[in-house]
């Protein structure tokens, strides 16, 4: 725990960021990854015996390294990484439709139980699967969780005086708007000008985003 100025504990951030998938043939394994749908943030090349290519997978803010001389781990040896998806039928549906080789769901029998063909027959959230593997054998496990069990999430601790400074500098921008647009809602302004500033825009591309928002989604013309 780390101590903040105001004497109290704050819980240590600590992110998953990169897990290394060792492959014996990086090009082959680009094509099955982006095949698969996950994003492709780059593919560094120092010289023909040094590559780093990472992949994120959509919807989460893990990734993946594959790559030359990045691990002396052997090409297949990770077995049964996790991909967390809300449907698992329509998951493998989406994969299937990709060109992947994917295992029909299943559920096992009671905590480290055996194998068992189709989903789990209580419906219960973390219990119903499918598989599949990268041309080196990496293999992957879809997972159904549709509700975390309590303890499970991690609760955001807030920065309660930036959010009042955002909220303040939202408040400002949001007036200029209203001076020269008709009568609306203010949230329907408020919250494309907050996801805007919290992805990194600035305030003056953030009140265009948020105006463009109004005009094409809302139809709010100008006094």
């Amino acid at each position: 725990m780390a101590t903040a100025k105001n004497g109290k504990d704050e819980p240590l951030d600590l992110k998953l960021e990169v897990i290394v998938i060792p492959v014996s043939d990086v090009d082959r394994a680009k094509a099955f990854y982006e095949k698969l749908g996950f994003r492709l943030d780059i593919d560094y090349a120092r010289d023909g015996q040094h590559r780093v290519v990472q992949f994120t997978p959509p919807g989460s803010e893990a990734s993946i390294h594959i790559g030359k001389e990045i691990t002396s781990a052997p090409p297949g040896s990770v077995q049964n990484a996790y991909l967390v998806v809300s449907d698992i039928e329509k998951a493998r549906a989406h994969l299937v439709s990709r060109g992947i080789e994917v295992s029909e769901v299943f559920h096992f029998d009671g905590l480290l139980g055996p194998r068992v063909s189709g989903r789990d027959p209580k419906g219960g959230t973390y219990a119903s699967f499918a598989s599949f593997r990268d041309p080196d054998g990496n293999t992957w496990l879809l997972q159904e969780i549709t509700t975390r069990l309590p303890g499970r999430e991690w609760k955001r601790t807030a920065n309660l005086s930036a959010l009042a400074e955002l909220l303040r500098e939202t408040e400002q921008h949001h007036g200029q708007y209203e001076k020269t647009h008709a009568k609306h809602d203010w949230w329907d302004w408020y919250a494309p000008y907050l996801d805007a500033r919290q992805s990194g825009k600035t305030p003056a591309e953030s009140a265009t985003i948020a105006d463009q928002h109004m005009t094409m989604v809302h139809h709010i013309p100008p006094r």
